[in-house]
């Protein structure tokens, strides 16, 4: 049996960010009908490409 823990929330800091006004509606599509809210999405963009970033350091740093 999985044992209940109650879940942390992170802290947050609010940013403002301007986004092209094309790719706003290009999210908007892609979030249509799913349960996802904006916020939501960016921020697991944001992990992602973070990821990917640092993955290619490290990738650059070792010998092939």
């Amino acid at each position: 049996a999985y044992q209940f823990k109650i879940p942390i929330t992170p802290s947050t800091t609010s940013k403002s960010i301007r986004f092209p006004n094309d790719l706003l509606e290009e999210v908007d599509e892609v979030l249509q009908g799913t349960n996802c809210i904006f916020s939501a999405f960016v921020i697991e963009a944001v992990r992602v490409a973070v990821a990917n970033v640092k993955e290619e350091q490290n990738n650059a740093k070792s010998p092939s």
